[in-house]
């Protein structure tokens, strides 16, 4: 008996302990809220809109379906009902897009104070062109896929591909956010290709110029950086950087527009975890490039770069 009353007693001890540091909140809250109104706070708290990351994340999810007709469905497509589907498809993503894009638009005229651009009409516009192009970018992909097919053995089939490899999906969101890149769509997609390096781990960002037939075999730990310039039927292996110099900090601002990523030619593999570095470098159209090589000068046409054999030591134990 005397056991339960002490444990009646220490349950009310407990209750009462948490009642008090959870009475202290409200001046937590009120603590963090006093930093809002500080300068250079990274904080997002007014009337102007922001995008939503989770919407941009679910158009991803309404785009690849579109792209990849029948791969990524909720049902499966015949040719009874695949156009009531993808016109029910179309319009939801229709309406998803020009939200967002007019969010994004209206974010930045507000914020940073830029002259009106009639951002409902032009978010609809640029959404229509997107989904315009959509036959060009199927296109694309398409022969994307058939790349990865002819240049992986392990690949038995382009289904296989669609479904499968990671770098295609990479490749995918990227070719969405290219678009919307050079179509002036603020933030947008750079939230895009980010969610794509999330899943990957392949980092391209969509500045980048990428010609046709692109394959990154395996692809993990692949970047690519703003201004870097692909040609057609390029091959990239994992862990390869296309990136830029080391910046100082006070040249950072400067460069922000210029071209520091390299140029990449036609019909060039580099192998895995090769780094190629600088805006000045160009390697040559049908080179290719060795695993592990480091390379800040650029390579004529038709050279390979391979690092000398290491010596190996073997010895019994």
């Amino acid at each position: 008996m005397q056991e339960g009353e002490n444990s009646k007693d220490r349950c009310r001890e407990e209750i009462t302990a948490t009642q008090n540091h959870r009475s202290r909140l409200p001046f937590l809250v009120d603590r963090i809220v006093a930093q809002y109104d500080k300068k250079g706070r990274l904080h997002h708290v007014g009337p102007e809109p922001i995008p939503s990351r989770r919407a941009i994340i679910d158009i991803i999810r309404k785009t690849i379906p579109i792209l990849f007709p029948g791969f990524f469905a909720e049902k499966r497509l015949d040719e009874i009902n695949h156009r009531y589907y993808l016109g029910e498809q179309v319009t939801e993503l229709f309406d998803a897009i020009a939200t967002q894009i007019q969010h994004a638009i209206r974010h930045d005229c507000i914020r940073f104070n830029r002259p009106c651009v009639h951002c409902e009409d032009l978010s609809q516009e640029i959404t229509l062109r997107f989904i315009e192009n959509i036959p060009e970018l199927q296109e694309t992909l398409s022969k994307d896929v058939r790349a990865a097919f002819e240049g992986d053995p392990a690949s038995r089939h382009f289904d296989e591909i669609i479904f499968c490899y990671p770098g295609l999906f990479a490749v995918a969101v990227y070719r969405v956010a290219h678009w919307m890149h050079t179509n002036q769509v603020p933030l947008i997609p750079r939230i895009m290709t980010e969610y794509a390096h999330s899943l990957t781990g392949i980092d391209i960002h969509p500045g980048v110029v990428i010609g046709e037939s692109f394959f990154m075999d395996h692809g993990t730990g692949i970047v690519i950086g703003e201004t870097t310039t692909i040609g057609d039927r390029v091959r990239l292996y994992q862990g390869v950087t296309l990136g830029a110099l080391s910046l100082s900090k006070d040249e950072c601002p400067l460069l922000r527009d210029t071209k520091r990523h390299p140029t990449i030619e036609d019909d060039v593999i580099i192998y895995a975890n090769a780094t190629i570095l600088g805006g000045q470098t160009v390697i040559g159209a049908r080179s290719t490039i060795g695993g592990n090589v480091w390379l800040t000068e650029s390579v004529p046409p038709d050279t390979s770069v391979f690092l000398k054999k290491p010596e190996l030591v073997m010895k019994n134990k």
